[in-house]
């Protein structure tokens, strides 16, 4: 590591500030064995902007029995919030493998949201509050 270190310092102006911290607002805990990638505090801020602080956790992003479809007879929702909540979950999927798949159904939705989407989006949440701590960790292969 050292040795690609003093290479890229020949030819780029850059200079060595040690292990990482934080990238792209997320949080990296390092070591000689492993790398650990997660978004605690970007999820906090999320919970905050949608008023979920204070909500019930859920053991399960997505009910498997639910089938969310475009025409579910509920009340149509305010379509710019619903965009900026999905948003959110979708960058928290960066170290958020977990929640993918309910995020990419979700997502679906994004331009005809009802309240039912609005629920489903939100127990995702509710799923996060509750895993916040969750995120990817890489370890060193033998």
């Amino acid at each position: 590591m050292k040795k690609f270190k003093q290479e890229m310092m020949e030819f780029f102006e850059m200079t060595d500030l040690g292990l990482m911290n934080f990238f792209l607002g997320m949080e990296i805990k390092q070591n000689e064995h492993e790398v650990f990638i997660c978004q605690k505090k970007y999820a906090k801020e999320i919970l905050k902007k949608f008023k979920l602080e204070e909500c019930k956790e859920m053991k399960t992003p997505m009910n498997s029995k639910e089938k969310l479809c475009k025409e579910d007879g509920t009340e149509k929702i305010d379509q710019a919030y619903f965009r900026s909540l999905i948003g959110c979950l979708m960058f928290l999927t960066a170290t958020r493998p977990d929640i993918l798949n309910a995020v990419s159904i979700l997502s679906r939705f994004m331009h005809y949201a009802s309240e039912w989407h609005l629920k489903a989006a939100k127990r995702v949440l509710r799923y996060v509050k509750g895993t916040s701590d969750f995120g990817i960790k890489y370890t060193k292969s033998k």
